[in-house]
């Protein structure tokens, strides 16, 4: 999809507050404040400005993206807005909002940054916060994220707990790599089970079909749907495969 075309919206769950920086992250002109240390790809980063109101964002240019053998190159940032479209429409994990436009370095995925709290992350978060990560366990099963470190869970400054780094997701072959599995084998809670079911159903919506289908391939919507149905059949948590169930680095 050219990047100067925006995907039909599919946002069903957004703030007010998330309202403002979608439309900023999207017309905002985009300046580069520097480089993020620590990131395997280009990432920028960056203030989107329109008028008095401005946000701080996360700018990852498609340019930018280390190539992958398992991956098709330049998808890594539509990968990222397909997560922040599915995340809402699920209604879990909280993650920033997202957008696909063209900016200073080409076009890229645009996430509103979201201040936080360094010292935080999955590995010391995880016993007190249970039900959270149930859902980012169950998110992460659906999306086939391949890579989700400790890292990638975060706590904002205002102490709500966010996801990042979904760039891997999508992939049609089973790909599941977390640190998230201390809930494998568990049933899932009836109220997580019902959203996945309300999911199900949206994802006939015209809507949300042609916005995950300007991101991904019908193929990995398909796949991604067969996933869903069968994390409802079996009513649990996934088990770790045989093939590297965990990334690295862990954090």
């Amino acid at each position: 999809m050219p990047c100067d075309e925006r995907p039909p919206r599919a946002i069903a769950h957004v703030t007010s507050a998330d309202e403002e920086a979608l439309r900023l992250l999207e017309r905002g002109e985009l300046e580069l404040l520097g480089l993020l240390p620590r990131s395997s790809n280009y990432t920028f980063l960056a203030k989107a400005t329109d008028g008095a109101a401005d946000v701080l964002a996360v700018y990852k240019p498609r340019r930018g993206e280390a190539p992958l053998w398992d991956f098709t190159p330049g998808t890594l940032c539509q990968r990222e807005v397909a997560a922040f479209v599915v995340a809402d429409a699920l209604g879990w994990p909280t993650v920033p909002p997202t957008v696909l436009r063209d900016g200073p370095e080409g076009p890229g995925s645009v996430q509103r940054f979201v201040e936080f709290d360094p010292r935080q992350h999955f590995f010391t978060m995880q016993d007190e916060r249970p039900d959270d990560f149930r859902r980012v366990a169950l998110f992460d099963a659906v999306v086939n994220n391949a890579d989700r470190k400790s890292g990638h869970c975060l706590l904002s400054t205002q102490g709500l707990p966010f996801c990042i780094d979904h760039g891997v997701c999508f992939h049609e072959e089973p790909k599941l790599r977390t640190v998230i599995w201390d809930f494998a084998g568990d049933a899932v809670p009836p109220d997580l089970l019902e959203d996945l079911r309300r999911f199900e159903e949206r994802l006939s919506a015209p809507a949300l079909r042609s916005a995950l289908g300007d991101l991904l391939t019908q193929l990995e919507i398909a796949a991604m749907q067969a996933r869903l149905v069968e994390v409802i059949a079996a009513g649990r948590f996934p088990e770790p495969g045989d093939d590297r169930p965990y990334p690295w680095p862990p954090v």
